[in-house]
C-alpha cells in the first residue's frame, strides 16, 4: 500500500495531546479508559436489551440500537490504541492500520451524522403526526433506510482514505491526534495537500450539515406543535426533552464542524485545544446518547427494572 504513493513512512505515531506534561499522562489514559467503559457498557446494555427483549422491536429503538453499534465500534477502534499510548507508551500504527482506522473513523463518523438525523425525522412522525405514525414508520423500512446510511457512510469512509492514500508521506510521521483521521495525517505530507483538505471539507459539510439541517427544521416543528397544544405541563416536558437531545447534538455537530472550517482555512489554534474539540465530539456523544436517547425512557427503566428483579430472584435460588 505504502508504494502505490511512494511512500517512506511505514508506521505513524500518535501524540494525543501534544506538548502536555508527562505530569498529566495518567489523568489522561485514566479519563480515555473510563470514557471507553462507560460508553462500552451503555451501548452494551442498549444493544443487548433490544435483541433480547421483543416489545422493544419498535422503529425508534431500531435506530437507536444501530447508532449504539456504530458507537461501540468507533469507540472499540479508537479508544484502546491511546490507552496504550498513554499507559505503555505504544502509539504507533503501521501505515496500513492507520488508513483502516482512518476509513472507520470517518465512516463511522458520517453514520451516526445520518441516524440522529433519522432519529429527530422518527420524533418529528411520532409527535407531529401521531395518527399516520405506524402507516408511514415500520421496523422493515427503518432497517431499510439504516442499510441505506451504513453503504453511503462506508461510501463516504473509502473517498476519504481513497484521497489519503495518494498523498506521499516522508520523514515526519507524527500525527497530533488521538486517532489517524484524514487533516492530522494529511498535513503530514511531502506534497501540499490543499486539494485534498478541499474535497475532504466539501464532504464533511455535505455530510453533517445535511443531516443539522433536518434535525433543526424537525426540532422546530416538534416544538411549534407541542407550544401550540397550550399545555404547560406539555411545554415543560418538551423543553426538558429537547434541552438534553440538543446537548448531545450540539456537542457532536458545533465542535465537528468549528474543527473542519478552521482547517480549512488553515487557521492554527492552539494544538492541544484542537485535540480537545475532537475527542468532545467524537467521544462524549458515544456514552451520553445511549443514556439521554434510550436508557432513560420509561420503556427502557421498567425493562431495565425487569431484568434485575428477575436476576435477583433467579440467584436467591
Amino acid at each position: 500500500m505504502a508504494a502505490l504513493n511512494q511512500s517512506d513512512v511505514l508506521e505513524f505515531i500518535l501524540t494525543g495531546f501534544p506538548g502536555l506534561p508527562e505530569k498529566f499522562d495518567s489523568f489522561v489514559s485514566i479519563s480515555f479508559f473510563l470514557i471507553y467503559n462507560i460508553s462500552l457498557y451503555a451501548n452494551l446494555i442498549v444493544v443487548v436489551l433490544l435483541l433480547l427483549r421483543r416489545h422493544l422491536h419498535q422503529p425508534m429503538y431500531v435506530i437507536i440500537g444501530n447508532l449504539s453499534i456504530s458507537d461501540l465500534l468507533f469507540d472499540t477502534l479508537t479508544l484502546p490504541k491511546i490507552i496504550a499510548k498513554y499507559w505503555f507508551g505504544d502509539g504507533s500504527l503501521s501505515y496500513t492500520a492507520c488508513f483502516i482506522q482512518m476509513f472507520f473513523v470517518h465512516f463511522l463518523g458520517t453514520l451516526d451524522s445520518y441516524i440522529v438525523m433519522l432519529m429527530a425525522i422518527d420524533r418529528y412522525i411520532a409527535i407531529c403526526k401521531p395518527l399516520r405514525y405506524h402507516s408511514l414508520i415500520n421496523n422493515r423500512l427503518v432497517a431499510i433506510i439504516c442499510l441505506v446510511f451504513w453503504i453511503f457512510a462506508a461510501v463516504i469512509g473509502l473517498t476519504v482514505i481513497a484521497s489519503g492514500l495518494m498523498l506521499p508521506f516522508r520523514g515526519t510521521n507524527r500525527v497530533k491526534n488521538c486517532f489517524c483521521s484524514f487533516n492530522p495525517v494529511a498535513v503530514l505530507s511531502s506534497k501540499d495537500s490543499a486539494s485534498s483538505r478541499s474535497t475532504r471539507f466539501v464532504i464533511a459539510m455535505s455530510s453533517h450539515l445535511c443531516p443539522l439541517s433536518f434535525i433543526i427544521y424537525s426540532y422546530i416543528i416538534i416544538i411549534q406543535k407541542i407550544c401550540s397544544s397550550g399545555r404547560a405541563e406539555n411545554w415543560r416536558k418538551a423543553f426538558y426533552t429537547c434541552t438534553t437531545h440538543w446537548l448531545v447534538i450540539g456537542l457532536y455537530f458545533l465542535p465537528r464542524l468549528t474543527v473542519h472550517t478552521y482547517n480549512q482555512l488553515q487557521l492554527i489554534p492552539n494544538a492541544n485545544l484542537d485535540v480537545f474539540l475532537i475527542c468532545l465530539y467524537t467521544f462524549v456523544p458515544h456514552f451520553t446518547s445511549p443514556i439521554i436517547f434510550c436508557l432513560r425512557t420509561k420503556e427502557i427503566k421498567r425493562t431495565l427494572v425487569k431484568v434485575f428483579k428477575w436476576n435477583i430472584s433467579n440467584n436467591k435460588y
